[in-house]
């Protein structure tokens, strides 16, 4: 009788021991987006008119975490149309939009090329769309047909007319009046 007690607690116990184990996995905290859309496409738009165009190969919507947040981890492409000759092209190979502090965040061989050739090339680059802002203190390079900088530091507004860098060096063409 005392060899069935013992048979039978030991089985008990080493039930209980697995089932907790169990439990304790299901409760881990996992990350499983609300959303995958592969071959991402969206188009924003203003009075009928595009104002930009993003694709991805792949987006993964996190919209059901505390803090949401939508991924693209294979890249992404934007194309901001200012009118219908105007564009400005970003590319980045990683993207993240914080959907509560409504800011981006591009990672990966960043580069952002305007209509008239000029770049800015980075591997990081934040950018605050309410404010039309971007900033970094990673290292940058602006190029053009008249200029090639590096610089350290980037805090900007979409059109680079309000900028601020770190020290500059690299080369660039001006008129002496």
């Amino acid at each position: 009788m005392r060899i069935i007690f013992i048979f039978f607690t030991a089985i008990i116990t080493y039930s209980c021991k697995n089932d907790f184990e169990k439990i304790i996995d299901i409760n881990k905290y996992a990350k499983t987006p609300a959303a995958i859309t592969e071959n991402f496409t969206l188009k924003y738009t203003d009075s009928s008119i595009v104002k930009a165009i993003l694709d991805s190969p792949l987006n993964l919507d996190f919209t059901n975490q505390k803090f949401p947040y939508a991924e693209f981890p294979d890249g992404l492409n934007i194309r901001f149309y200012e009118n219908e000759l105007d564009s400005t092209n970003v590319s980045a190979n990683y993207g993240i939009i914080y959907y509560k502090t409504k800011l981006v965040s591009l990672n990966g061989n960043v580069v952002i090329q305007s209509s008239d050739g000029s770049k800015i090339k980075s591997s990081q680059i934040y950018w605050d769309p309410q404010q039309e802002w971007l900033f970094t203190e990673e290292n940058i390079t602006f190029s053009s047909n008249e200029y090639d900088i590096n610089a350290k530091i980037l805090d900007a507004d979409r059109t680079f007319k309000l900028l601020k860098t770190g020290q500059l060096n690299g080369n660039f063409l001006f008129d002496d009046n």
